[in-house]
């Protein structure tokens, strides 16, 4: 990655989390690194176009106004690919904001800039799982 100064910041969709710097003046080269192994964004997220897509989805909504000149370096951690994909496309859309306060009238009908707060729910006592009562037997 060039040494030149970074954005840096960490985004959250339900229990992933993404830890994005952003370096400008770059060729758009997105590197994604989870654990130890550093790779693509094709070959992270095996090769799923509709995740790709839907990271990229901020920049088609407001493609005049912003060019493609820097790089990504995500950190993702925790849950499923979605999760993450939705995290780094969060990630993005705020950056577009703050870059432009111009691009949230834009944005933000699309709900790109709002979090999904939802998490797992936690076990209850006296059940098997969040929801799921034990069988009852009828006599």
């Amino acid at each position: 990655m060039p040494t030149s100064k970074y954005i840096y910041a960490v985004w959250r969709r339900k229990c992933s989390t993404a830890v994005v710097k952003m370096y400008p003046k770059g060729s758009w080269k997105v590197t994604v690194k989870s654990g130890e192994k550093i790779s693509t964004l094709k070959e992270y997220f095996w090769g799923h176009a509709y995740m790709i897509e839907d990271i990229y989805y901020p920049f088609e909504v407001i493609w005049p106004k912003v060019s493609k000149s820097f790089d990504l370096e995500v950190v993702v951690k925790w849950w499923w690919l979605m999760w993450q994909a939705e995290s780094i496309r969060l990630w993005i859309a705020r950056w577009l904001v703050k870059h432009n306060e111009d691009n949230r009238k834009i944005l933000k009908p699309y709900w790109l800039l709002k979090r999904d707060p939802r998490i797992k729910e936690r076990k209850k006592p006296g059940l098997k799982k969040a929801r799921k009562s034990p069988q009852r037997s009828k006599r």
